[in-house]
């Protein structure tokens, strides 16, 4: 019987200092984690674009007065 309890007493050591357990399914995102995450991809995208717009414009801007002022 003592035999018994130490193997027990050793297995749970063992699973402590290396688990075994298959965590696979909470590893696969979730549909709703993963549209939300679509979806704010989306909004910095247009984000992005918005401020690359504004950019450029202003910087054209810049360039026109520049060249109006002496610059080359």
């Amino acid at each position: 019987m003592a035999s018994e309890k130490q193997q027990e007493q050793q297995e749970q050591q063992e699973q402590k200092e290396s688990p075994t357990q298959d965590h696979t399914d909470n590893a696969q995102p979730k549909d709703e984690v993963t549209t939300k995450g679509r979806e704010i991809k989306d909004n910095l995208d247009q984000l992005l674009d918005e401020i690359d717009e504004i950019l450029e414009e202003d910087s054209e801007e810049f360039v026109e007065n520049y060249i109006q002022r002496g610059g080359e």
